[in-house]
């Protein structure tokens, strides 16, 4: 009879780590160099582990794979995208994703105005040129991505910056459409993004040893002279970001850490000028900046905590030149807007949905009432482009719910008339046959937090399934950095939606959903409550018959990998099965060391444990690492990238093989790791389902009782 399998055992090597009186022994801790070849080969153990664990799922992971294939339109056109180049003419830009391929062509054809938009099914639009083949540039590596594609203001040329490595270290190069010619011109170590400033030069940004954008630089094309350095950002707390204007007008450059922000303009025709302040960074105050064709239009939280609408002068250096257009309103966070000559487009959300409201703007620039646009759904999320014509009598808005896969929908700014100009397309399956929105159900739920708070849950289920407390369900989280999980379309969700199983998204504390209250109830002194949110989330789905204690699955990753980690520390027996992807679960090891990526600006949002005492004490409190007990914890699926900067390999690791040292659990506990990709896993469409229909299956086989 052969021997059952075991898991790898790694070494224990005991190092103590000292900090404001409290010892703590990591026997983990040598696992920190992930090119130390006695790691990379623990970590291809345990992807052996793995492999052989789950290799009786090979059906059903096919299965998944299949079912996302079947229902995926993989031959289609984007909507094409208008622009206008002076001298070149007008255009429509798209990108073509072709069946067995598993990147786009980027391509753009003519265009005799605003409604002469191609049509798809006649075929290739006439005078198509092919602008980048995505795929063909991928040939070859094992992992692909873009960090920018921006073709010029005269359409002359473009720029774009690729990733091998998944390590988000861009090379910028450059190629001239008239001609299909690479240039001699490229730059290494770049950060993603970038924008022109006027029709031959660049502006991009570089990034320090702990992968900080800091720098800020233009480059010329054919120049062979150093690039001009812009600015450098000296405050370690700051990450840059750098976009352009409407109009091509204006180079934007943005320095925001968690808690403040600094913007400054530079003159993109002048190449003299200089980086103007808009106006000077203050502590605990941000600020974005809209640039109009007459004034800037600028959305801060100065005295208001769900951020506030203002305008100022386009030569503005200081916020005393703002002049409040609307306070802020508390519970309704103002996310930003965009301004076309005829109306202001304002981006809210309010009670856990994001909505957009038109301002429209008379002859003299004035602001009229506010017009929210409305949708029928209970839950559903809708945003505006950010369209490149100032001068429009339309607007894009992208609309989607939990049944109703993503739409494209010209708004009129005539009349209000929407035209849905594209639906994602769900296509026949073999064997659950046509999707039809009406066959499942969403709504909102609200758990019960322990201090009373009251906690919204997006569930969706399909109509014939049972709520009776026998369905299996898997919950999501994340729950930090004001982020939202918006009630969105997954055409892989169906698989598991159509076997049966109830979807739940608990918008815990920590996040944004409910305004900026409910983030900062979420995050430092108030970390704890992200965890216990999460928690009365499970519970309710339990009580109110959602799903089985035995089928209930949790899933997060990054920061919600941290979350679950918690979770798990604080209540062992709440899941039958979890999945964590890059999970931040040495979180206290991570923000002690400011050399390592990230690290100073994380400060801001989960305390400074390096010299801050209660800071420490707080997160030793809840770090998932340092808090695993003995405990039968859940069917655990942990799966990380080793090109990952932003949560490193290390942690995932070193938390597996303290959870099998020190549980005790009988339960599997599985680590997956993706050799050659980044925080986002593998790169491809089809590389990307199949790690989707991987985890799936897995979650179903771990919540599927025994026959």
């Amino acid at each position: 009879m052969p021997e059952p399998l075991q898991p790898p055992v790694a070494p224990r090597r005991s190092e103590l780590r000292v900090h404001h009186g409290d010892v703590f022994d990591d026997p983990y801790a040598w696992m920190r160099d992930k090119e130390d070849p006695e790691f990379l080969a623990y970590l291809a153990a345990e992807n052996a582990w793995t492999e052989a664990v789950t290799a009786p799922l090979a059906e059903l992971r096919e299965g998944i794979f299949a079912d996302i294939s079947a229902r995926t339109k993989q031959t289609d056109l984007s909507v094409p995208e208008f622009a206008r180049h002076p001298g070149l003419g007008e255009f429509w830009y798209y990108a073509r994703t072709t069946e067995g391929l598993d990147y786009p062509s980027l391509h753009r054809c003519p265009a005799d105005g605003r409604d002469s938009l191609p049509d798809p099914s006649r075929g290739t639009p006439p005078g198509e040129e092919l602008l980048l083949d995505v795929q063909a540039l991928a040939e070859g590596q094992e992992y692909f991505a873009l960090g920018c594609f921006e073709v010029s203001p005269n359409g002359r040329f473009v720029a774009y910056s690729v990733d091998v490595a998944g390590d988000e270290r861009y090379r910028l190069q450059f190629m001239d459409l008239a001609t299909g010619e690479l240039l001699a011109d490229s730059v290494a170590e770049v950060a993603a993004g970038g924008c022109w400033a006027g029709d031959t030069a660049f502006c991009y940004l570089s990034l320090d040893d702990v992968w900080r954008p800091d720098r800020l630089w233009r480059h010329r094309l054919g120049d062979t002279a150093p690039d001009e350095l812009l600015h450098t950002e000296t405050d370690e707390r700051f990450w840059l970001g750098v976009d352009t204007s409407r109009d091509h007008r204006w180079v934007e450059l943005v320095a925001a850490s968690k808690t403040s922000t600094e913007v400054w303009l530079l003159d993109a025709a002048d190449a003299t000028s200089r980086l103007r302040s808009i106006a000077p960074r203050r502590d605990d105050v941000e600020y974005d900046v809209e640039i109009a064709n007459d004034r800037l239009f600028i959305v801060h939280n100065d005295g208001a905590p769900d951020f506030a609408l203002a305008e100022a002068p386009l030569e503005a250096t200081s916020w005393t030149q703002w002049r409040t257009l609307r306070p802020g309103r508390a519970g309704v966070r103002l996310l930003g807007v965009t301004a076309y000559d005829r109306v202001l487009v304002l981006s809210e959300r309010r009670d856990g949905l994001q909505e957009v409201t038109l301002r429209y703007r008379d002859a003299a620039g004035e602001l009229g009432p506010e017009q929210p646009i409305e949708f029928d759904e209970p839950l559903h999320h809708v945003d505006a482009d950010d369209g490149d014509e100032a001068d429009t009598d339309r607007i894009r808005l992208h609309y989607q719910s939990m049944v109703t896969p993503d739409q494209v929908i010209e708004y009129s700014l005539i009349d209000g008339t929407r035209t849905l100009l594209k639906q994602r397309p769900v296509l026949d399956h073999p064997r659950f046959g046509p999707y039809r929105p009406n066959d499942y159900v969403q709504r909102r739920e609200w758990a019960t937090a322990p201090d009373g708070a009251r906690v919204p849950i997006s569930v969706v289920y399909r109509a014939d399934t049972p709520v009776d407390g026998t369905a299996g369900c898997l919950l999501y989280g994340y729950g930090a950095y004001e982020i939202s999980t918006p009630p969105t379309f997954s055409v892989a969700r169906l698989s598991l939606l159509d076997r049966g199983y109830v979807y739940a998204i608990a918008h815990v504390r920590g996040g944004g959903e409910l305004g900026r209250a409910w983030y900062l109830d979420g995050k430092l002194e108030a970390k704890e409550n992200t965890f216990t949110d999460f928690l009365a989330c499970a519970n309710h789905l339990l009580t109110h018959g959602y799903a089985s204690p035995d089928r209930l699955a949790a899933e997060g990753g990054s920061a919600g990998g941290l979350l679950l980690g918690a979770a798990l520390n604080l209540a062992p027996q709440a899941f039958a099965a979890v999945h964590a992807a890059v999970p931040f679960v040495d979180a206290l090891t991570t923000i002690l060391q400011p050399d390592l990526p990230l690290t100073v600006s994380e400060w801001e949002e989960w305390g400074d444990p390096l010299h801050d005492p209660q800071a420490y004490a707080r997160m030793r409190a809840y770090s998932p690492y340092e808090n695993v007990r003995p405990a039968r914890y859940p069917a655990i699926l942990v799966t990380t990238s080793l090109n990952d900067t932003r949560v490193e390999v290390t942690e995932p690791a070193k938390w597996v093989a303290r959870l099998r040292h020190d549980s005790g659990s009988d339960r599997p506990i599985l680590l997956r790791t993706e050799l050659v990709a980044g925080h986002g896993g593998a790169s491809g469409r089809y590389s990307a389902w199949r790690d989707t229909a991987f985890e799936l299956a897995w979650l179903i086989d771990a919540t599927t009782p025994a026959s």
